[in-house]
């Protein structure tokens, strides 16, 4: 069933959505400070391209706490709450209708990735 959800989301907007988030990493990488961010970027595409499925969890054995912490507040403050907030009221859209229902849910795992994107990795459910 998670194949069938993932060629009608990458056909009915995921491309588009990992295109752009690749853009977006691509851009961030061009400078050094930039890096960690678009880094974090690139996992968000990958998740946007193929989400259902798969799921982000916290890191094992994260030795990086507290920059995790200041880089997830950078992130917050510089974009991040807006994209959540974008995935959040896309994912209430898709909601509306029982069919797109789980197209909102993989619209909502986005969005708690993009607010707190440090310190999380994404694996097959």
């Amino acid at each position: 069933m998670s194949f069938i959800g993932n060629i009608i989301w990458v056909v009915f907007g995921g491309f588009v959505l990992f295109l752009e988030y690749l853009l977006a990493g691509l851009v961030l990488c061009l400078t050094i400070i930039g890096i960690p961010f678009g880094l974090q970027v690139f996992k968000l595409a990958s998740l946007a391209l193929w989400p259902f499925g798969r799921m982000a969890v916290q890191a094992d054995g994260s030795s990086l706490g507290c920059l995790n912490l200041i880089m997830n507040l950078i992130w917050i403050i510089f974009g991040g709450l807006v994209i959540c907030i974008e995935h959040v009221v896309l994912g209430l859209l898709f909601c509306v209708t029982i069919i797109g229902i789980p197209f909102g849910l993989q619209h909502f795992k986005l969005a708690s990735v993009a607010l707190l994107p440090f310190g999380r990795t994404i694996v097959s459910a």
